[in-house]
C-alpha cells in the first residue's frame, strides 16, 4: 500500500497532540488521588477536622481533572480505529485485551468509588467512605496498568506470533502472561506512575507555596506541603532507581532508541555519558561533546558492565537495514538526547527541592525563596513527563511495532515488526486535516477549561475561613 506522505505526518502530529493534552490531566490523577487518600487517613485516624477539610479541597481538584481528561483518552482510543486502521487490524487480537480490562475494570473501578469518595461524605460508613478513596486511588493506576501493558507491547512485543489472514499478516495472542508480565511494559508503569506522583506533589507543593507566600491559611498548606515533600522526596529518589532499571531494558531491548538518546555513533566498550552534545545526523557524529568523566558509566547503567559493549547507530542502522531494506532506522538524535536528558536533569531537580523544603519546614512559611522556587516550579513536572512520553514515542520510529531485539541489538521476531509508515489508514489529506483542527480546537478548551478551575478554586483555599488555620 502507498502512502501519501502528507497523511502520514498529520496523522502523526494528530496522535501526538492528542497524547500531549490527555498526558496534561493522566500524571496529576495519577497521584492526587493516593494524596488525597492519605489525607483522609489521617482525619480518620487522629480525628483532626483539618485533614477532612484538606481531602475535601485536594479531592476537589483531582475531580476536576479527573472530569476533562475523560475526553482525551476515548479520543486516543478511537484514534488507532481512524487513523491507524492497518495497524489495529494487525495487533488488535492482543492490544485490545488490555484495554477492554482497563475499561471495564479499571476505569469503571476508579469513577464508581470516586463518586462514593467524593458524595459519601456523612452519607457511608467512615470505613466504606475510606475504602472508597483508595480503591479510586488503585484504579486510577491500574488503568495506567493496563494501558501500559499494551503500549509496552508496541515497545517489546512478546508472547505473540503472526499468522497470515485475509487483509495480511496479523499479530496473534500465544502468552498471556508474557504480554502481562513484559518487563518493558512493568517497568514503564512504575516510572510513568511514579512520574505521576512527582507531579502531584509538586502540584500541592506549589499551590501551598502560593497561600504561604500571602500568609493565607497558614496551617492547612503547611501540613500539605509537609505531605507533599515526603511524598514527593519518596517518589523521586524511587524514580532514579526506576529510571535505572528502564535504561537497562531499553538498551536491551530497543537498542537504536538507547544509541539516540545518548548521541552514541560508534559502538563503544567502556562507554560515557555525555552532558551536552549537538550532532549532524546527516554526517553521522557529533559536533559538539561535553562527556561526564566517569569512564564506562552508560555501559554500566546499560549492561551493569563498565567494559560492557554498547552497540552505536552506525553499526544498528546496517543491521537493521540489512534484515528490514532501505530506510533510516535512527531516531532524531538532538530531539531524544536533550528530551531524555532534560528529564533526567529535572528529576535529580525534584530530588534537590524536595530535600530543601523538608530542611525548611519548621519555619516554611517565611522561607520565602524556597516558596517561590516551589511555586514556579509547577510546569516543570508536566514538561518532565511530556519529555518522557515524546522519548518513549519518538524512539521508537519509524517502528509503531518495535520488532522483538534482546542482547542489545540481536533481532528476534523481524516479522512482528511492523513500521509507521505502513500502519495508517488509508484518508484523504482533508479528512485528516479537519479532524486535526477539530480536536486541537477541542482539547485546547478543555485545557483551558482545566486549568481555569484548577487556578480558581486552588487560589480561593479551603472552604473554611482562614482564621481556623
Amino acid at each position: 500500500m502507498t502512502v501519501d506522505p502528507f497523511v502520514l505526518l498529520v496523522s502523526r502530529l494528530q496522535f501526538a497532540m492528542t497524547a500531549f493534552f490527555h498526558f496534561v490531566f493522566v500524571p496529576l490523577t495519577l497521584g492526587l488521588s493516593t494524596l488525597s487518600a492519605i489525607m483522609l487517613t489521617l482525619h480518620y485516624a487522629t480525628g483532626k477536622e483539618i485533614y477532612r477539610d484538606m481531602a475535601k479541597f485536594w479531592a476537589k481538584l483531582f475531580a476536576i481533572n479527573f472530569a476533562l481528561g475523560v475526553a482525551t483518552g476515548l479520543v486516543h482510543e478511537f484514534e488507532f480505529g481512524m487513523n491507524w486502521s492497518v495497524y489495529s487490524r494487525f495487533m488488535g487480537d492482543i492490544f485490545g485485551a488490555p484495554l477492554a480490562i482497563e475499561a471495564l475494570l479499571a476505569f469503571f473501578m476508579e469513577s464508581t468509588f470516586m463518586g462514593v469518595f467524593l458524595f459519601g461524605w456523612d452519607r457511608v460508613p467512615k470505613s466504606v467512605h475510606l475504602l472508597a478513596a483508595w480503591l479510586s486511588s488503585i484504579g486510577s493506576n491500574l488503568s495506567a496498568l493496563w494501558i501500559l501493558i499494551a503500549n509496552g507491547w508496541m515497545q517489546h512485543p512478546v508472547g505473540a506470533k503472526v499468522e497470515m489472514a485475509v487483509a495480511g499478516k496479523r499479530a496473534v495472542l500465544a502468552d498471556w502472561w508474557a504480554v502481562v508480565f513484559n518487563p518493558v511494559a512493568d517497568v514503564k508503569f512504575w516510572h510513568t506512575t511514579t512520574a505521576g506522583m512527582i507531579l502531584s506533589a509538586i502540584f500541592v507543593l506549589s499551590i501551598s507555596a502560593y497561600h504561604l507566600l500571602k500568609k493565607q491559611h497558614v496551617e492547612f498548606f503547611k501540613k500539605s506541603a509537609y505531605i507533599a515533600l515526603i511524598f514527593g522526596l519518596i517518589a523521586s529518589v524511587g524514580e532514579v532507581v526506576i529510571g535505572d532499571i528502564h535504561a537497562h531494558e531499553v538498551a536491551k531491548t530497543q537498542p537504536t532508541k538507547l544509541a539516540a538518546m545518548e548521541a552514541l555513533w560508534e559502538s563503544k566498550s567502556n562507554a560515557n555519558i555525555l552532558l551536552a552534545v549537538w550532532a549532524d545526523q546527516e554526517a553521522q557524529k557529533n559536533i559538539v561533546e561535553i562527556p561526564l568523566p566517569i569512564p564506562g558509566l552508560l555501559s554500566l547503567l546499560a549492561a551493569h558492565d563498565f567494559n560492557a559493549k554498547i552497540p552505536g547507530a552506525k553499526e544498528l542502522q546496517e543491521k537493521f537495514q540489512a534484515q528490514f531494506g532501505d530506510g533510516n532506522y535512527i531516531p532524531p538524535v538532538n530531539f531524544m538526547f536533550w528530551a531524555f536528558h532534560i528529564m533526567v536533569y529535572l528529576g535529580f531537580f525534584f530530588v534537590v527541592l524536595f530535600i530543601w523544603g523538608l530542611a525548611k519546614y519548621k519555619d516554611l512559611e517565611n522561607a520565602t525563596t524556597f516558596l517561590k522556587v516551589a511555586l514556579y516550579s509547577l510546569p516543570l513536572p508536566y514538561i518532565a513527563c511530556w519529555l518522557g512520553w515524546a522519548v518513549a514515542e519518538v524512539g521508537r520510529q519509524p517502528w509503531i511495532v518495535y520488532p522483538p531485539v534482546d542482547d542489545y541489538g540481536k533481532i528476534l521476531m523481524p516479522e512482528l515488526g511492523l513500521k509507521t509508515a505502513q500502519a495508517v489508514s488509508p484518508l484523504t489529506s482533508i479528512e485528516v486535516i479537519i479532524t486535526y483542527v477539530l480536536f486541537a480546537l477541542t482539547f485546547t478548551g478543555l485545557a483551558i477549561a482545566d486549568f481555569y478551575l484548577l487556578a480558581k478554586f486552588a487560589t480561593k483555599g479551603p472552604e473554611k475561613e482562614a482564621e481556623l488555620y
